[in-house]
């Protein structure tokens, strides 16, 4: 409550006022005379305006001495009418008769008592009013003002000025701490922080409002570091995203040389590059180059050389078996060779740091598909020598016994010395050189029961004996 609630002057200014509707009065005092005599009355007396009222100047004057304005003057002449009376009739009494002087101070203490009493009611309630006011600092997120506040403690100023507390704010003192008159009470707003830090990225709250405070708030080392935007920069209520890539110690082998610096660089490629040291063509490093360096990590750079190989590899041949009955049980004739067929193939070459590696299969194709090879297998039951024949002895003659036996002309071999275009119309294949002596001999005997003897004009009689 202050004072302008009643204008200029200051409250509870006088010592007696009267209650007159909504409006305070002044009320006049009376005069005191010298005791036992009656003095003249005087201007009403008023209060310092000045003075603060106390209760003591609220209290009730006990003795207080009402005027007597009722007795004549001692001087008045003896034999005149008294000035207050008049004349009247015999048998009745005056119409006007003199007030008692006790009924005269009982009505001035009737008079001065609500007086007082309003006095002492407003005076006590200033006192309680000015006791429980109390001026406080309130500072929100960096602006101060000074208040005034009847709240008892934090939740009831916040409450009063319409601050809302979220459950990432922080308030100094806590709420519900009691208030004092000459507080501090400081609210900091919490702000999301979208935070990459190393390569790792978080949502974090903090409630500094600029990125350089958030970051000593959060214990993030950031001498060296790099920043995605300005120290200074404020973080308003809506928040910020925030990369940040803290200054590490990296080694890098490379050449037979180490090389230990510091970076932020992000990436693995870039801290190699930092170092001084380039990669060309297949070149690498034994950690993935767009991984992110760690803090006493060790990179090796690994010098690559590729090449291609080709190289023809065999395909090997199938046999197929055809059984034959022309050809006695136990005789097998090759009537086609087989043949290998060629894959072509290509591996891919590679050298690290001077180091052959294994060769590494691309891509291979047939230049050659295989031939697979043709066995007649006879089944037919040998026949005997017949008329006791010497086939043996035959064969001695013709080619010494020798199944693969070519004469000098090269028209007749094997044991019997067939010519090609004999053999073959006995149903042989290729050369008779060729054939097993077995089926060389089936083919003799087909030719002898044939012609007999006279394809051996020499030797034909060696059959018989």
């Amino acid at each position: 409550m202050s004072n302008a609630r009643f204008g200029t002057q200051p409250a509870y200014g006088a010592a007696y006022r009267t209650v007159h509707g909504d409006e305070l009065h002044l009320a006049e005092t009376v005069g005191h005379g010298v005791p036992g005599r009656p003095g003249p009355p005087g201007p009403p007396t008023l209060p310092d305006p000045d003075a603060v009222p106390t209760l003591a100047s609220a209290t009730v004057p006990t003795h207080a001495t009402v005027p007597d304005t009722d007795p004549a003057p001692a001087s008045a002449p003896a034999t005149g009418p008294a000035p207050d009376t008049a004349p009247t009739e015999p048998g009745r009494r005056s119409a006007h008769r003199r007030r008692p002087r006790c009924a005269d101070r009982t009505d001035g203490m009737r008079r001065l008592l609500p007086q007082a009493l309003v006095v002492a009611f407003l005076a006590g309630g200033t006192a309680a009013f000015v006791a429980e006011d109390k001026a406080v600092r309130l500072d929100v997120d960096g602006r101060t003002r000074t208040l005034h506040t009847f709240a008892d403690d934090v939740t009831g100023l916040l409450a009063e000025e319409g601050v809302r507390i979220g459950p990432h704010d922080a308030v100094t003192p806590a709420p519900g701490t009691g208030l004092g008159h000459g507080d501090r009470v400081e609210v900091r707003h919490g702000r999301p922080l979208v935070l990459t830090l190393d390569g790792r990225r978080t949502r974090v709250w903090t409630t500094a409002d600029t990125v350089e405070g958030a970051l000593r708030q959060l214990g993030v080392r950031a001498e060296g570091a790099y920043l995605s935007t300005s120290r200074s920069r404020r973080i308003g209520r809506e928040g910020l995203t925030l990369d940040v890539r803290t200054e590490r110690s990296v080694t890098v082998m490379a050449d037979g040389r180490a090389r230990t610096i510091r970076t932020n660089a992000a990436t693995v490629r870039e801290a190699v590059a930092q170092a001084g040291i380039g990669l060309h063509g297949q070149d690498t490093t034994s950690v993935a180059p767009d991984s992110f360096p760690r803090d006493g990590q060790t990179v090796t750079v690994l010098r690559i050389t590729d090449g291609q190989e080709v190289r023809d590899e065999p395909i090997p041949f199938h046999e197929l078996r055809v059984e034959d009955r022309t050809l006695p049980r136990g005789t097998e004739v090759v009537e086609r060779p087989g043949r290998a067929g060629v894959r072509r193939v290509t591996f891919a070459l590679r050298t690290v740091n001077g180091v052959r590696q294994k060769p590494r299969r691309l891509r291979d194709e047939v230049v050659r598909e295989p031939r697979p090879q043709q066995v007649r297998v006879g089944t037919a039951s040998a026949a005997a020598p017949a008329g006791g024949l010497h086939w043996e002895r035959l064969a001695a003659c013709e080619s010494g016994g020798r199944p693969d036996a070519v004469d000098a002309s090269g028209t007749y071999g094997g044991l019997y010395q067939f010519d090609t275009r004999t053999w073959q119309s006995l149903g042989g294949r290729g050369r008779p050189q060729d054939a097993p002596a077995e089926e060389q001999t089936y083919r003799a005997q087909q030719l002898y029961a044939r012609s007999g003897t006279s394809p051996w004009p020499h030797c034909g009689s060696r059959l018989h004996g």
